[in-house]
């Protein structure tokens, strides 16, 4: 039975890169900001770039919050891509404060004081497993800890539970949250799209589990 994967729309830029890299997975993905086609989907991708409060602010205009949050609550998978997986919290202070969608408990906050590499962080950086053996049997069993992905953020992920962080990476000193999960659910708040052969095998993982 083909699964239908919905590569959600509120707005934001990155959309069609990444349905392009779920096309070389075998899936033709459809993006739609329609609350029918979100409601009926197999699967969700919610990916993104830029601002937080933006982001929180497309999802309302289109009436998607209460779907998307009610997708997570019925365990169906979900992955969350930079913006998009910090929406997935429930505060973002990226010029000002803004109630996100509170799949995980925490929010996201700008690198502190102790970074000391240049800001925003782009480009390739490490993650690796939040504890050793934590990746067997999920949709990134097939990587090895320490592989390369491509970044480019701001602000990270600061989970209030330490079990949520499923992924850790090293910028400037600061060690933050670049993977989280929950169940079907993961944010990564790297781009798999743009992570080359690492990041299809995550999809295509992804693709796997729906």
């Amino acid at each position: 039975m083909i699964k239908k994967i919905i590569i959600v729309d509120y707005g934001v830029g990155n959309l069609y890169s990444l349905k392009r890299a779920l096309g070389k997975c075998g899936v033709k993905a459809i993006v739609s900001e329609e609350a029918n086609d979100i409601e009926s989907a197999d699967a969700l991708v919610l990916p993104g770039v830029g601002s937080f409060g933006a982001g929180m602010r497309g999802l309302r205009v289109r009436g998607l919050t209460d779907i998307v949050k009610t997708a997570a609550q019925k365990g169906r998978p979900i992955l969350g891509i930079c913006l998009g997986a910090q929406l997935m919290l429930e505060k973002g202070y990226e010029f000002g404060e803004f109630e996100g969608l509170g799949i995980f408990k925490g929010d996201v906050v700008r690198f502190g004081k102790e970074c000391s590499e240049k800001i925003p962080h782009i480009g390739w950086n490490e993650v690796r497993e939040g504890k050793s053996g934590m990746w067997k049997d999920t949709i990134f069993g097939s990587l090895k800890s320490g592989f390369a992905a491509y970044f480019v953020h701001s602000y990270i992920l600061r989970p209030r539970n330490a079990d949520d962080i499923f992924g850790v990476t090293e910028y400037g000193g600061c060690q933050f949250a670049s993977v989280l999960r929950k169940g079907a659910i993961y944010a990564c708040q790297f781009h798999p799209e743009k992570s080359g052969p690492a990041g299809l095998i995550l999809i295509q993982s992804f693709v796997n589990s729906v």
